[in-house]
């Protein structure tokens, strides 16, 4: 039964989001734009999982909508291959490698300062990636209201598979890589965040296991 609504939430957002997608055409004879992505294999850091390094050539024009299953329900971000084309580019390999089902997110925020949830490090905390590094791509003007989604680093130059996802608002430099925004399922986090978090100051394990259940994208 709980699978059973799981897929009917699921499928109500599929059609909300496709009816709101409009579709643009590269007129014949003129080239999609490209971008050439720099992917740095990290030996020190082998992948979580078996992953492949991405084609270095990725697209640089249009949206892509990535469809989320997690333990609290359903979400959908689409992502911007204007604003970030690399990153863009790595997270639908990813997506399409598996690399995200079947993981946990491990922290939680709900602070003064920060209120994210941080996803893709496979095996805990900022750690478990997917054997490669790549620049980010910032302009020194993002910002992170709620529904952004970006890259999580540990340092200029460190992307790979962590992100995080605002589920209120985020004051942190620009520093981070912003991939899209959550359009469907916001109210996910909002049940995740009622849930708790386990550590007195707010920024730590969710009290009980976030899972991301499967991902793809259409």
């Amino acid at each position: 039964m709980k699978r059973s609504i799981t897929a009917l939430i699921v499928a109500t957002l599929v059609a909300t989001t496709l009816t709101t997608t409009t579709a643009s055409a590269t007129p014949a004879g003129h080239p999609k734009p490209v971008a050439r992505c720099e992917f740095t294999p990290t030996p020190e850091n082998p992948a979580a999982k078996p992953v492949r390094i991405p084609s270095p050539v990725a697209r640089a024009k249009g949206t892509v909508d990535v469809y989320f299953v997690t333990n609290y329900g359903p979400f959908v971000v689409r992502m911007d291959r204007a604003n970030a084309p690399c990153g863009v580019h790595n997270f639908v390999h990813l997506v399409k490698s598996q690399f995200y089902d079947a993981t946990q997110c491990f922290r939680l925020t709900n602070s003064a300062r920060l209120g994210v949830l941080q996803c893709g490090d496979i095996y805990r905390q900022e750690e478990g990636g997917p054997g490669y590094k790549f620049p980010d791509e910032v302009t020194g003007q993002e910002t992170y209201p709620r529904g952004t989604v970006a890259y999580g680093n540990q340092g200029p130059g460190t992307n790979g598979s962590e992100f995080f996802v605002v589920h209120s608002f985020a004051n942190i430099p620009p520093n981070y890589t912003v991939l899209g925004h959550v359009i469907a399922g916001m109210s996910t986090f909002d049940r995740m965040v009622k849930a708790g978090i386990a550590d007195p100051d707010q920024d730590g394990p969710p009290t009980h296991p976030i899972r991301i259940l499967k991902v793809w994208t259409v």
